[in-house]
Formats: C-alpha cells, sequence, structure tokens
C-alpha cells in the first residue's frame, strides 16, 4: 500500500468532521493522521488527511469525499511538490546525567526545550514524520514519560493555493461559491 496525503477545503460548519470521518469508516479505511485547522477564510477549514491505499482506493475515495455537500476541494500532496511537517512534544526523564545529552540531541535534531523540572524536561519539535521518528527512537533511552504528536500538514510549493488550484480545476474556490444548501446530512 501507498501513503497519499489528501488536502481537503470543506466548509467550517459542525459535523463535517464527523461525515469525512464516517466515510473512511463505512469503507474501512483507516486514517494515519488527521489535522484540522482554519484557514485564510474564516468560512472555510482545512483538513490534511494521510492514508495507505492503492491506486484505485484513492480515487474512490477522493470521488467520496467530493460527493460530500461540505466538500469544496480536495488535492493529492505529493512530498516532491509539498512541504510537509508534524508536532512533536516530548516528556522525558530529566537529571543530572542525561540533560547534557539532551542538550547535544537538541542541536543535532534542531528541537527545543519549552519546559523543565528537577524531574522532566519537555522537548518541543517539528519535522517530517521521519525525522520525529528517528527523534523519538533517541530520546527513547532517557525514558518517555509522556508525548503528544499532532497529525501531518502539508502545504504545496509555489505561488498557487488550494483554494486557487481548486478554482482552476472545479469552479468552486470558497463556501460563497459553493452551494449554500441547507445541511442536509445533519
Amino acid at each position: 500500500m501507498a501513503q497519499h496525503t489528501l488536502s481537503v477545503l470543506v466548509e467550517n460548519s459542525p459535523g463535517v468532521l464527523a461525515r469525512v470521518a464516517s466515510l473512511f469508516s463505512r469503507r474501512g479505511y483507516n486514517i494515519d493522521s488527521l489535522a484540522v485547522g482554519p484557514t485564510e477564510n474564516p468560512e472555510v477549514s482545512r483538513m490534511t488527511i494521510v492514508l495507505n491505499l492503492e491506486g484505485h482506493a484513492l480515487d474512490q475515495v477522493s470521488a467520496q469525499l467530493f460527493k460530500l455537500v461540505n466538500v469544496i476541494g480536495i488535492q493529492e500532496m505529493k512530498a516532491a511538490d509539498s512541504r510537509q511537517r508534524e508536532l512533536l512534544m516530548v516528556k522525558v526523564n530529566n537529571n543530572p546525567y542525561s540533560r547534557a545529552s539532551i542538550e547535544a540531541l537538541a542541536k543535532s535534531h534542531n528541537f527545543s526545550i519549552v519546559d523543565e523540572t528537577a524531574a522532566s524536561l519537555v522537548i518541543e519539535a517539528i519535522g517530517t514524520s521521519k525525522e520525529l521518528a528517528s527523534l523519538l527512537s533517541e530520546l527513547n533511552k532517557f525514558g518517555v514519560k509522556e508525548l503528544v504528536q499532532s497529525g501531518l500538514i502539508a502545504i504545496e510549493t509555489g505561488d498557487t493555493t488550494l483554494a486557487e488550484r481548486t478554482l482552476q480545476e472545479t469552479g468552486l474556490a470558497s463556501s460563497e461559491s459553493h452551494s449554500q444548501t441547507e445541511d442536509y446530512q445533519n
């Protein structure tokens, strides 16, 4: 199976996330990562969804997603044409012996120590999934007490925005131009 990253523009309205997630659940597809947040337009949100699917299944998923009334546009984010990052925050054990090693590791992995107590350090790192996995494997030797990791987010390189590309491909770029029918799916 191949990993695919989809950026999906949706209307910013209640229930949209649940409808998108249930679409995947009904078809038996697992979402590896899901991140949702605002866009430059307060009426539009952006979902970044990471899936492991074969090509034909990806086409089916995209077609089914686009049928949802609140979906404005869908674009696959290929690694070569986008910047993809995740945020990791991890709490590790702190002691006088590990502190110097963790600081050296911070320089090589470009992360920050954002909180410190006598017993623990909170580390914040931003990077690709692979970079964060590498960092975590090195931090395990210090004793990971807690960790939280965001879903992947991605943005296309170049001047064209997802909204502009959606307008070019479908004629739909924002919730104003998208059908404003009553949300019959609730």
